[in-house]
């Protein structure tokens, strides 16, 4: 980063591009612009889940025009640093040259969440605010690899 105006480039990066991925990269665009450009995809993206969409809208977070991509549509930038939010994106992570950077920082997947309509909005509430409590410590905890 040359200058104190640069933003890091981050890459939140999950296995469908549907819940995790998404949940973060809308917390860290809407807590975290002024310093951090946020983007997120996939290994095999299936789109972004509705109930993301609802549970991110229920916290004042509009990300219904986020699309879900597959991470070699990103295959160019020079991210900063690559945060992957599940295992499964972990193990089948991409290698990112230059400077790239990676942190790992596993969340449950709410999208294979059980059970009545309340019990599964649940879970994504509560992952959506694991996320969010993550994302409240960006930039910082990205250098300390935690």
């Amino acid at each position: 980063m040359s200058g104190t105006k640069d933003r890091i480039k981050v890459l939140f990066l999950c296995t469908g591009n549907s819940c995790r991925s998404q949940i973060a990269e809308g917390w860290a665009r809407h807590l975290k612009s002024d310093v951090i450009e946020a983007y997120s995809a996939g290994i095999r993206p299936i789109g972004v889940n509705s109930r993301t969409i609802k549970v991110m809208a229920e916290a004042g977070v509009d990300i219904s025009g986020h699309t879900s991509k597959n991470v070699d549509e990103l295959v160019g930038i020079d991210f900063d640093y690559v945060v992957t939010v599940c295992d499964n994106a972990r193990q089948q992570c991409p290698m990112f040259g230059g400077r790239t950077r990676h942190v790992h920082k596993s969340f449950d997947d709410p999208y294979f969440a059980a059970g009545s309509e309340e019990e599964i909005m649940a879970v994504f509430r509560r992952v959506r605010d694991q996320i969010k409590a993550f994302v409240e410590k960006l930039p910082e905890i990205l250098t300390n690899g935690k």
